[in-house]
């Protein structure tokens, strides 16, 4: 099976390290990490650094996309690249001592619908049945929601699976897909449902509405307690040890990237939750947006205790 990330909004994600933060003066802070970044990008990244074959497809800016690519290289990901006008965007991230951590986002190049012909265009050939395609992140400002939902709808024709992990799609978009698998939070779930979702019990009823309504896999994250699955299968838990966390940025992406690994493998469902939530835990064991280490991994699935409700 062919796995297939989209990142229509990259990043460079820049962590800066500063001993003491003080509000309207100069800082002099050090440049920890810079990595490439944007949610496809961070599932392909870990895929590939776990040996599981997969290929990114990425936006990049003109003006710094080589800074990008090298990224990409140097993590040696397979990669097919669509270039526009402008910059990548930049997310600044400030680590101080003695303060919360502050975060500055810059705007990146301009996009419009055409973006999304072009995406559909390289993406075509590869959309198959035996394909799964993730569609992550915000859909980027100029961009219609219908034409994002044309391009998937083609996908699915043509026998694709579908993942989607964003924030711009509503409860009736997500309907109208009925994509493979979605993985919300319990944030995003309560934003889906236009209710507020706190307690396990409502998190398990509004993972089995989302089902019912045609979405074949929903997983929902739950933080430092693991993950739930509901599937035609049943509803599934899992739940990981207790591990130090040094960052949870981008320990989403990596639960997606587990969860298509064990399927490629055609494990059991209940065996791609235990596996999305072994690449998210060690994902907060990195620092950063860097990708879960494989030991990591195999020893947090070990210590994994999943459940079928």
């Amino acid at each position: 099976m062919k796995i297939i990330t989209l990142t229509l909004n990259p990043a460079f994600d820049v962590h800066c390290g500063i001993p003491h933060f003080e509000p309207f003066h100069e800082n002099l802070a050090v440049i920890t990490a810079r990595e490439a970044g944007g949610k496809g990008v961070n599932i392909s990244r870990a895929l590939t650094l776990n040996g599981v074959d997969n290929l990114a497809l990425v936006v990049l800016g003109e003006e710094n996309g080589s800074d990008f690519k090298r990224a990409l290289d140097a993590d040696s990901m397979k990669y097919l690249e669509i270039s526009v006008p402008g910059r990548i965007r930049e997310n600044i991230t400030l680590h101080a001592d003695d303060a919360d951590e502050t975060r500055i986002s810059f705007t990146g190049f301009d996009a419009d619908d055409s973006l999304i012909s072009r995406t559909e265009a390289v993406l075509l050939p590869y959309a198959n049945d035996d394909c799964i395609i993730t569609f992550t992140g915000r859909v980027p400002s100029g961009i219609s929601m219908e034409s994002v939902k044309s391009m998937l709808r083609e996908f699915m024709e043509r026998g694709a699976k579908i993942v989607i992990d964003s924030r711009s799609f509503s409860k009736d978009d997500l309907i109208e897909i009925k994509p493979w698998l979605i993985k919300p939070n319990q944030e995003e779930i309560s934003y889906y449902l236009s209710r507020e979702i706190e307690s396990f019990d409502d998190t398990l009823l509004a993972a089995k509405e989302l089902n019912s309504l045609g979405i074949e896999n929903v997983m929902i994250s739950l933080g430092s307690k693991g993950a739930l699955l509901v599937c035609s299968e049943g509803a599934f838990t899992a739940v990981p040890p207790k591990i130090e966390a040094v960052s949870t940025i981008g320990a989403g992406d990596s639960s997606i990237a587990g969860f298509l690994a064990a399927t490629k493998l055609e494990k059991s469902p209940e065996e791609a939750l235990r596996t999305a939530v072994a690449y998210g835990t060690a994902a907060c064991m990195s620092a950063g947006t860097r990708p879960p280490l494989p030991c990591d991994v195999e020893a947090i699935y070990e210590k994994i205790s999943t459940n079928k409700l």
